[in-house]
């Protein structure tokens, strides 16, 4: 495994995310509709966006503790029983701090 190119890969995602909860807080922070019906539709859509906001603020998480990971020398090793993180399990999911056993 290339621990650089993963690294980039990982920065890669954090970019694209921080675009996505910035483009959302914004959407999130405009003036409602006066209307009611309106409003009552434009509050539906706010808590899916808010809802995609929550995923992707745990996601950013994960990717900063993975980069964490990264810097100490400690990426690709289980957090929980120390064994290594199968190479196919980190390709799915870079930021995986588990093996699939302790998963």
């Amino acid at each position: 495994m290339n621990i650089d190119a993963m690294k980039r890969r990982l920065e890669k995602r954090l970019a694209e995310l921080n675009r996505e909860t910035r483009a959302i807080d914004a959407e999130l922070h405009e003036p409602g509709n006066p209307d009611f019906e309106e409003r009552a539709i434009e509050i539906e859509g706010e808590e899916v966006l808010e809802g995609l906001g929550n995923v992707a603020l745990d996601e950013m998480a994960q990717i900063k503790s993975a980069l964490t990971r990264i810097d100490a020398g400690t990426y690709g090793v289980c957090t929980v029983c120390g064994n290594d993180i199968a190479a196919a399990r980190l390709d799915a999911v870079p930021y995986a701090a588990r093996c699939v056993g302790c998963g």
